[in-house]
């Protein structure tokens, strides 16, 4: 169980959250982790990448110059891999990079990985009434005033997306503003600081408690 200090808009202490997931064992958690990591990147791969073989470049057909005789080495096409404008040899073809992994599991690293940043979680109460209208000054300041490093690459975790929250925020570089059911592994291990509203961190029980 990981228990947390609720701050407000102000940045004063407004009272204690607490988030209690069934994560993996100690000795599988590095693994299970690092699997679902793989099978997020590697399924975020398009795999179109596409390179001609010699046979599939245009002309070539001719013998450039007779066998022998010539003095000059043999050669049987211009559209050779050895020659300038010809094949590749070995380039990439297309191919699906998708890695399966079960849902069970899928949850379960999820559930780690986001145990494991407890230490950089910071909990907040809700501020959509804050932000009457998009302001991302406001959004800054209120960051600062929780605990949030200027530098750092921060998941702003919320129970549900609110427009005027989503404009104050998609002009922060470093700030990644994400749904409580659409967390993902990578988002959660990238980030250097984690906030998370409080309806956010019950929606996030609720949902990925169970198996």
């Amino acid at each position: 169980m990981v228990n947390c200090v609720v701050k407000n808009w102000q940045g004063e202490e407004a009272g204690q959250a607490s988030l209690e997931l069934r994560v993996a064992k100690e000795e599988n958690a590095a693994h299970i982790v690092h699997r679902a990591l793989v099978r997020q990147l590697n399924n975020a791969r398009q795999g179109t990448a596409s390179a001609k073989t010699r046979a599939e470049v245009r002309g070539g057909g001719r013998k450039p110059w007779r066998q022998k005789g010539t003095g000059r080495a043999r050669a049987g096409s211009i559209r050779s891999p050895l020659w300038r404008g010809g094949g590749v040899i070995f380039g990439p073809k297309p191919r699906d990079y998708s890695v399966k992994m079960n849902r069970k599991e899928r949850r379960l690293a999820l559930r780690t990985a986001l145990q494991s940043r407890a230490d950089d979680l910071i909990v907040v109460e809700d501020f959509a009434t804050q932000l009457p209208r998009p302001k991302t000054k406001e959004l800054v300041q209120a960051m600062s005033r929780w605990g949030v490093e200027p530098e750092a690459k921060v998941l702003l975790i919320v129970s549900e997306r609110d427009d005027n929250t989503y404009l104050s925020a998609r002009n922060v570089s470093r700030l990644r503003l994400i749904s409580a059911t659409n967390l993902n592994i990578f988002d959660i291990l990238a980030a250097d600081q984690i906030v998370a509203t409080q309806s956010a961190l019950a929606k996030i029980q609720e949902v990925y408690s169970d198996g």
